[in-house]
């Protein structure tokens, strides 16, 4: 497991639930890519309501439920592996917007027996990746 403490940097990925990659969730296509590319740790967020540059509202009202309701990737690294990553965004997003800001790490830990499955290969690995 890799160590930050201090100085970071977190990326946030704001993108629609309908957004795809080679019909793939972008946000999935862009969660996986940061964890093969050896990034701390990434969490997806699913907002109830937003509106973006077209200024359209998208909101998870019962009669709405099948709208684009708005997704945040929020992935926190180091600067280095932060903008090392940012041409990979880049070239995934098609619209949408991405921010980065800095924070401090307090504490970034995984307790014992959260060692990575057996279906996930580490970062470095000789498995196939995505």
């Amino acid at each position: 497991m890799r160590i930050i403490s201090g100085d970071a940097l977190r990326l946030r990925i704001y993108t629609g639930e309908r957004d795809t990659h080679k019909g793939r969730a972008l946000h999935e296509v862009i969660l996986e890519s940061a964890r093969r590319d050896g990034l701390a740790g990434g969490t997806v967020f699913r907002g109830l309501a937003g509106f973006g540059a077209n200024s359209v509202v998208h909101t998870a009202r019962v009669l709405r439920l099948s709208e684009d309701l708005p997704i945040v990737v929020e992935i926190i690294d180091d600067a280095a592996k932060i903008e090392a990553f940012l041409p990979r965004v880049e070239e995934l997003l098609a619209e949408g917007l991405v921010t980065v800001d800095p924070v401090q790490v307090l504490l970034y830990r995984h307790g014992p027996g959260k060692e990575t499955h057996g279906d996930e290969a580490p970062h470095g690995s000789n498995r196939q990746g995505i």
